[in-house]
């Protein structure tokens, strides 16, 4: 009796120990190489810092368990092909619920037949509108998008800085073409139409026949929205080269450091740019020093926005008492309400725009270049810049 009794303690306490042991796999599709290595490695890095932060308190607890969070990350190289692949081993092999990615929007319209079908819940980058709908329940968007910020920038551009001429450089990809198209809207808003706009493949490198052709039509602004940031670093680099006098505007996708380390400070001076956050704020200030400390770089802008998101996403299967079920885990996450992250207040938005309150809603900022440092102008919500 006494011997049935040590073995029956032995396995319940072997027990707790496997539950106590239990490890959440979150996976990662990202551009960890490539033109868009910046913004991929700022969104693993972001997930990562989130897994060590409940790890750190003994792993994250869900429905009386504690869950040691693991990051499982793929690069994709910025390609459908690599993504699909990679999605494909994170489910089937990885056994994995829930996705941090894509970094681009052709990987993540190649991948959401697949995790949409499977109920994988995904954080994704994607600037395509494509990617939110009513039939895409599952995905989800932490970062603002040109669809929100572009009028409101683009109005306190013509208003404040008087610039009635821009040219704009675009991806030739399904990225390129949606910045194309709703640039196009907020520049014709504010009355100051695009004079011009050229499309090239996201491997290219000469850019001065471009250049030429923008500057051939006297623009006094080159818009580099939504560039991969070392190619926007090439093309600011080639534009000063052929003696363009005019400002740069990077009205999205936050790459300041690394279109810097491509081409110099100089070369950039009063480059107006989308800035997700305050510099000063000392939330962020912190995030961005545990940052350059742990990966030796700058933070790249974009990362923030994952980390509130990955924590956003731990905080649903908190509230919803599983991390199995993605259907009740997604209903919580569409309930945050005010979430107080490193960004500011978060909530959901996007039903208007998309047919789904899957879009987040953060406060922006203005910022102007100056001495190689992001100098804000301008605060901003939905509404306008002040």
């Amino acid at each position: 009796m006494l011997k049935r009794s040590l073995m029956l303690a032995g396995l319940l306490a072997m027990t707790g120990m496997a539950h106590a042991q239990e490890t959440l796999k979150i996976g990662a599709v990202l551009a960890l190489s490539g033109p868009g290595a910046a913004w991929g490695q700022g969104m693993q890095y972001a997930a990562q810092f989130a897994a060590d932060d409940v790890n750190a308190k003994g792993g994250l607890e869900v429905g009386g368990k504690k869950y040691k969070v693991e990051i499982v990350a793929y690069d994709d190289k910025y390609q459908a092909n690599e993504a699909v692949t990679a999605v494909n081993r994170l489910i089937f092999e990885d056994k994995v619920q829930y996705v941090i990615g894509p970094t681009g929007s052709a990987p993540a319209l190649a991948i959401q037949p697949v995790t949409e079908k499977n109920k994988v819940i995904i954080m994704t980058l994607a600037f395509t509108a494509k990617a939110m709908g009513a039939d895409k329940p599952y995905t989800f968007r932490p970062v603002l998008t040109t669809v929100e910020t572009a009028g409101p920038q683009v109005a306190w551009i013509s208003q404040v800085l008087g610039i009635k001429k821009v040219g704009g450089l675009f991806v030739s990809d399904e990225s390129g073409q949606q910045q194309h198209e709703w640039l196009t809207k907020a520049y014709s808003g504010a009355g100051i139409p695009l004079v011009a706009s050229e499309f090239f493949d996201r491997d290219r490198l000469d850019m001065m026949p471009l250049i030429t052709r923008l500057m051939a039509k006297g623009v006094e602004a080159i818009e580099l929205n939504g560039i991969s940031p070392t190619t926007a670093g090439l093309i600011a680099k080639q534009a000063r080269e052929l003696g363009f006098k005019g400002r740069f505007i990077r009205s999205g996708g936050p790459a300041t450091a690394e279109i810097l380390n491509v081409a110099g400070a100089k070369a950039v001076e009063g480059m107006i740019v989308y800035t997700q956050f305050d510099p000063n704020d000392p939330k962020v200030k912190a995030y961005s020093k545990r940052y350059s400390d742990k990966y030796h770089k700058p933070m790249n802008g974009f990362s923030p926005s994952f980390y509130d998101g990955t924590h956003m996403l731990f905080q649903a299967m908190a509230d919803a008492g599983t991390v199995t079920d993605t259907d009740k885990v997604r209903a919580a996450l569409e309930s945050l309400k005010d979430y107080p992250g490193i960004l500011g207040t978060t909530n959901w938005s996007g039903q208007q725009t998309y047919g789904i309150n899957h879009q987040v809603d953060t406060p922006f900022y203005l910022s102007e270049v100056i001495a190689g440092q992001e100098v804000i102008r301008a605060r901003c919500t939905m509404a306008g810049c002040k």
